[in-house]
């Protein structure tokens, strides 16, 4: 059993010590994300959810995490059938997709597909109040 006491990170704090925890180069695409999503979703809740960043609005919008050889983001299944064809090019399964290493991360295309989950996560919302 752990003795040690129990300390409430913030959201924030919690994300920002596991970009921490990688190295230099990998912690510029992490915090890049980071701020693309941010930047689109500005009204989201950040938080570390199943092991990585996760943002919240109306319902999940997007994860994202760092592996050994390349970034994975997880904007849900309707956004990687929705933008299946510029995905075509990456590695890809139901609600993810590999950006590999040494390759520039698609920026605009992360960043469309933050808005597009936003715009299904509000009119979503909007059907569960009958509007």
């Amino acid at each position: 059993m752990d003795s040690r006491p129990k300390t409430q990170a913030s959201p924030r704090g919690e994300v920002d010590a596991y970009i921490a925890g990688f190295p230099a180069e990998k912690q510029t695409i992490l915090n890049a994300v980071r701020a693309v999503i941010c930047e689109t979703a500005a009204e989201a809740e950040e938080r570390l959810s199943y092991g990585m960043p996760g943002y919240y609005w109306h319902g999940p919008v997007a994860y994202f995490a760092m592996a050994k050889n390349h970034l994975g983001f997880y904007p849900t299944p309707a956004a990687i059938e929705h933008f299946g064809q510029e995905l075509a090019g990456y590695k890809t399964s139901k609600g993810a997709v590999q950006f590999p290493l040494g390759q520039p991360v698609p920026m605009d295309l992360i960043r469309r597909m933050v808005r597009f989950k936003l715009a299904e996560n509000a009119n979503q919302g909007q059907a569960h109040r009958g509007e």
